[in-house]
């Protein structure tokens, strides 16, 4: 009987629609059901009564392998292992071989037999694909100089949470469990100011599969735009229509429900900031930027962290439009999700596509 060879995680280009949708479901859920119990301990309370995921990852460990520094990607995947009953295991570039004299095919085969799952952290793209090649367990895409799966989840997860916050509300309801459920969600216009990141490509594959409208810009300079193999899958997968690309900011928060930015200067990219800086002169995410560029009224903000203050300023950033802590959070719930699925159970069932109206919100086809 041949071996049953694992589902990885490289990109959310990986998933079907009702595969992502199952994941933000299944992310709301676990985030109802655990949260609670993370409370003070006060004797007046009963113990806390265990959730359904609660031991998926008994007896596991997960190889948390990272090559960059990280703070929600860390935090998420060591407490969300943690909450499924697993041990996560951090390794950094500074504590194994990997990278001094071992090479990835057998570092990646020596945790394949310890780990029951690989989250990894990496620079270049190919160390992940080369991951998975030889991988026997499940190996998930923690960022990659390519794409940043975990993020966009936490990204959309956000936005159906605040769905309230984006008129008009859905007017239909979703029955007596509407805590544990998401939100349903209009169509939205989502902004992109910046560079053309990992966590822009992740967004550039998943948003417009979900119903909603991408409006970028970057810089004009080639080292701003979009690697080719990137968007080779964005047109794979029907996403160019629904994106705009440009240069001029202002035309780019033109209706704008979301406006999205992200670091300027990436790790690795250091020699880079004098240039870089000029570059994005008029990136700056403010009030002005978007009353100017007509940006909707109630827009709101996100931004994967941490922050810089020329990328977006402080009136913005720690106003009523954020939404970046509540974002950060839902990496948590998000990494959660993934890891009861892929390492608890090495499959992401699907929900039914969705019917997308052009002018009410997303609605479930068949739920």
């Amino acid at each position: 009987m041949p071996a049953i060879r694992p589902q990885h995680l490289m990109s959310l280009a990986d998933l079907s629609v009702g595969q992502i949708r199952f994941l933000l479901e299944h992310s709301r859920a676990l985030k109802v059901a655990a949260k609670p119990l993370l409370g003070p301990r006060l004797k007046q309370f009963p113990p806390p009564v265990p959730f359904p995921s609660q031991n998926s990852l008994a007896l596991m460990s997960i190889a948390l392998l990272f090559s960059k520094r990280s703070t929600r990607t860390r935090v998420s995947a060591e407490t969300a292992t943690t909450l499924l009953g697993g041990r996560a295991l951090f390794l950094g570039r500074e504590d194994i071989q990997l990278g001094v004299n071992e090479s990835v095919e057998d570092t990646t085969k020596v945790l394949s037999s310890m780990c029951q799952g690989i989250f990894a952290r990496v620079g270049d793209h190919s160390e992940i694909e080369e991951m998975a090649k030889h991988a026997t367990v499940p190996v998930i895409n923690a960022l990659s100089s390519l794409w940043h799966p975990t993020q966009t989840l936490a990204d959309v997860m956000t936005l159906h949470e605040h769905s309230a916050l984006f008129p008009p509300a859905p007017a239909f309801p979703r029955g007596p469990n509407d805590a544990s459920k998401l939100q349903p969600l209009r169509p939205l216009t989502v902004t992109w100011v910046g560079d053309s990141s990992n966590v822009l490509h992740d967004l550039l594959v998943t948003l417009p599969r979900l119903g909603h409208k991408m409006r970028i810009a970057t810089p004009s300079a080639p080292m701003y735009q979009c690697p080719t193999p990137v968007w080779d899958k964005v047109k794979e997968l029907g996403c160019d229509k629904d994106i705009w690309w440009g240069s001029d900011p202002r035309e780019a928060v033109h209706g704008a429900d979301v406006v999205v930015t992200d670091t300027w200067i990436s790790m690795g990219q250091e020699a880079e900031k004098e240039q870089r800086l000029k570059d994005f002169k008029g990136y700056q995410v403010t009030e002005a930027l978007c009353k100017e560029g007509g940006a909707n009224p109630n827009w709101k903000f996100l931004h994967c962290l941490p922050r810089k203050p020329y990328e977006v300023n402080d009136e913005v950033f720690y106003g009523p439009r954020s939404l970046v802590f509540p974002e950060a959070e839902n990496r948590k719930w998000t990494i959660m999700a993934l890891f009861d699925l892929l390492y608890g159970r090495w499959s992401i069932p699907e929900l039914p596509e969705q019917v997308v109206s052009k002018t009410g919100p997303i609605e479930d086809a068949a739920l």
